[in-house]
């Protein structure tokens, strides 16, 4: 039987204590009969405190936690719904094998047991999830925009195998997302023109997504010399104000409760390789990874990652037969002599969504065969 110790700050004053900050919008795994979360992974950190150390962890009430992680300076969201209550471990070394698998999502805060402030020593996601856990999305609830191209299908499809929840969203086209579910067993579609702010908002509205995946596009084929300011203007507007609304309607709901939210934006290769006839969409795509590296580095403190994705050339139905000159020059020339699919680009998606990119944020994930290799002289 493990050592009882007692409570004594005179004597438990040197050690550390660690208060747990889970997500609120997450469900935990194995949190069974509705056990906020946080006392869950406080049970499971003394769990394996006594485990380690053959001495009980120093029981606090749950007020007595709060009160400890106040003192300390903490005060994570609005009524402190997630912040759980400290147990005492021996070094702060310990933290991340106290934490052990299973808590991706969770921060893991030092400070003394006493309530003397101490240099705040910070381990976001302290654990190492296992291999199994590194693309497990399950309690996550994904919005994955312009579900109904094919690339948007094969995104939402990837990311329901894993356990998310889908919510699709189309602008025209409801049956190819309503097919979409089908087969998948399940989600919700939501219509939205995103280049409008009042329609962005009421899709909103009604939804709590804890991932987004930013796939909605306009691309058409016009060259700047008879290229209108309207067609510009439309351009930007579906590929990159979208971008910016919902970036930043989630980004500030997320932040204000705690949520370690996760965006995936698709860009593409002509953000940095423009096409001919493509001057509107690889400006528009060129801002949308600069969009992403700003929301990065202003929603980082609060714990929100955000990157993209960007594609070569993604095989269609009747891509070969209607531009057969461009797919052989691409295979051609590409290192690995084929075209993308979507599932090429889902899993390069389902990757930054998860817990296996923990420490990746601002990045652009270029997915294309290696075309971005070769030199162009």
């Amino acid at each position: 039987m493990p050592q009882q110790k007692s409570w004594d700050t005179n004597t438990q004053k040197d050690k550390v204590a660690v208060t747990v900050i889970m997500n609120p919008l997450r469900d935990t795994p194995g949190n069974a009969d509705g056990v906020p979360g946080a006392n869950f992974a406080r049970r499971r950190i003394a769990d394996r405190h006594e485990a380690q150390s053959g001495l009980d962890h120093v029981p606090f009430s749950d007020g007595e936690g709060v009160q400890l992680g106040r003192d300390a300076g903490l005060n994570p969201g609005p009524g402190d719904r997630h912040l759980g209550t400290a147990v005492v471990v021996e070094e702060f070394a310990d933290i991340a094998a106290l934490a052990g698998p299973g808590f991706a999502g969770f921060r893991f805060v030092a400070h003394s047991v006493d309530n003397t402030p101490i240099n705040a020593r910070e381990n976001n996601m302290a654990d190492t999830p296992s291999i199994g856990e590194l693309l497990d999305l399950a309690g996550e609830t994904v919005l994955v925009t312009g579900a109904s191209s094919n690339i948007g299908q094969a995104i939402a499809a990837r990311l329901a195998s894993a356990g998310a929840a889908i919510l699709a969203h189309y602008n025209s086209n409801e049956a190819a997302v309503q097919a979409l579910l089908g087969r998948i067993g399940g989600g919700q579609a939501l219509q939205a023109d995103l280049a409008d702010e009042q329609s962005v908002d009421t899709m909103l509205s009604a939804v709590q997504p804890t991932l987004l995946v930013h796939n909605a596009a306009q691309q058409t084929v016009q060259s700047l010399k008879t290229m209108q300011l309207a067609d510009w203007r439309s351009m930007m507007a579906a590929n990159l104000d979208s971008a910016f609304q919902l970036t930043q309607r989630l980004a500030s709901r997320w932040a204000a409760v705690g949520h370690c939210g996760v965006i995936v934006n698709i860009s593409s290769i002509e953000g940095t390789d423009p096409a001919l006839g493509h001057a509107h969409y690889a400006t528009s795509k060129a801002g949308l990874a600069m969009l992403t590296r700003a929301a990065a580095q202003e929603f980082g403190a609060a714990g929100i990652r955000v990157n993209c994705v960007s594609p070569g050339l993604i095989d269609r139905d009747g891509l070969p037969e209607e531009w057969p000159d461009g797919v052989n020059r691409w295979r051609t020339r590409a290192p690995l002599a084929r075209l993308g699919t979507p599932n090429d680009v889902a899993d390069a998606v389902l990757f930054l969504v998860s817990p296996a990119s923990r420490w990746i944020s601002g990045a652009n994930l270029v997915v294309d065969g290696g075309m971005s290799a070769q030199g162009k002289w």
